[in-house]
């Protein structure tokens, strides 16, 4: 989706920037409890295990 609009562009980029620092803050978390250096996870690994886990199976929640 494409913004159209200033504001809108300035949205969309606040909520890149937004979901970036969620990730990182994962994968710092994540490597903390694991007892491992935060730069050994892939930021791309991260993002692919995010989007996997907020996909859900069309049918599984009812309108």
């Amino acid at each position: 989706m494409s913004s159209k609009t200033p504001e809108g562009v300035r949205q969309q980029i606040w909520a890149h920037l937004l979901v970036h620092h969620a990730l990182r803050v994962l994968m710092h978390k994540t490597a903390a409890g694991q007892g491992i250096d935060p730069d050994r996870l892939s930021f791309t690994d991260t993002l692919r295990a995010a989007q996997r886990s907020v996909t859900t199976t069309p049918g599984i929640f009812s309108p």
